[in-house]
């Protein structure tokens, strides 16, 4: 101990990364199979960003990003890339139990109702006399009935097709239904592959144009760590911050360490889906003001009241039970260098 305590000290004089006696294990969980998006946490655990903070961090793929919240409350994992909503929806059953909220990155929604324009589709009351298929449990799916009451559409007159995802471009674009419940960051990308042309031959519902202003995925951890490790918590926020913000300025070195880590993925597909996360999920004007990590607190009410209907809860958490800023760095750590057009 006495050797590693000098080590640690010519490290610090040197001005190198300090020397840890332990390090502290991490199991996180992405939200889903590889992409673009998870290029904070890939890129963090390739240029050890982790390590840097005393950190052994395994990072395994997800299974949906509700499904980050299970997990970590199943103990499986310490951490992980979900959304924040499905942390409202299990704070609200079991309170004290369900993970914390501690880097919000997404904070624009991905949930959307896209339509072929061949559907004649402009308006949300257009929906009426319409089939929208979606996969049963998504958040898309479940908010819609908050959707189409807020603007004003007769559930009644609204057809809807249980489906699993992989199945609802292709039968979008074959015609047996007009409509999808997706995530547009998996949808825009699943158009192509089928050659399509999502920008010009599809009308997108972004909810969050329809009176549904919510916030989505970004980085939880368990209860358990954030009682039982602080210090492990704010390394962790320390090093997906600093990664983030590398993201934000380099693609390049994004795409190498998401490659890093899953040589199998297309690196042009998910470098235009990082493109597309930095563009449309990580740009809400809020983040000029409060930084990347941060959200606003009246805006998160507000979400988990729209949450709570979509859901039927029958207990509103408060905002402190699903966010805990206290790990972020400074305002000015947490500003990207360039504006996200």
């Amino acid at each position: 101990m006495k050797n590693v305590l000098v080590g640690a000290t010519f490290a610090l004089m040197a001005g190198a990364a300090p020397v840890f006696a332990e390090m502290t294990d991490i199991r996180f969980t992405l939200g889903w199979k590889t992409q673009g998006s998870d290029a904070p946490f890939l890129l963090a655990l390739d240029k050890g960003y982790f390590e840097d903070e005393g950190l052994n961090v395994s990072i395994d793929q997800g299974e949906g990003s509700a499904a980050t919240v299970t997990r970590i409350m199943g103990g499986a994992y310490d951490a992980g890339f979900g959304d924040i909503n499905a942390i409202i929806q299990n704070a609200a059953a079991r309170p004290g139990e369900a993970p914390v909220m501690v880097y919000q990155l997404w904070n624009r929604p991905p949930f959307a109702i896209v339509t072929p324009k061949t559907a004649g589709i402009e308006n949300p009351e257009d929906f009426e006399g319409k089939t929208l298929g979606g996969a049963q449990g998504t958040p898309t799916t479940r908010l819609f009935p908050v959707f189409a009451e807020i603007n004003g559409i007769d559930l009644d007159k609204v057809a809807q097709e249980n489906m699993a995802p992989n199945l609802q471009e292709p039968m979008m674009i074959r015609g047996d239904i007009d409509g999808a419940f997706v995530f547009t960051s998996t949808s825009w990308f699943n158009l192509i592959a089928n050659r399509q042309d999502p920008a010009n031959d599809y009308n997108w519902f972004n909810f969050e144009d329809y009176g549904m202003d919510l916030y989505s995925n970004g980085m939880m951890v368990s209860r358990e760590l954030l009682a039982e490790n602080p210090e492990a918590v704010a390394g962790l926020v320390r090093a997906v911050n600093k990664a983030t913000m590398e993201v934000s300025a380099n693609q390049d070195s994004s795409v190498e360490a998401i490659m890093a880590y899953d040589n199998l993925v297309d690196a042009d597909l998910e470098r235009a889906r990082l493109e597309f996360a930095l563009t449309n999920l990580m740009n809400a004007p809020e983040v000029t003001d409060i930084g990347m990590g941060d959200l606003v607190d009246e805006r998160l009410t507000r979400s988990i009241e729209i949450v709570a209907k979509g859901y039927d809860l029958e207990r509103l958490p408060e905002a402190s039970e699903i966010f805990d800023r206290s790990f972020l760095p400074s305002v000015d750590e947490r500003r990207f260098e360039t504006t996200i057009n």
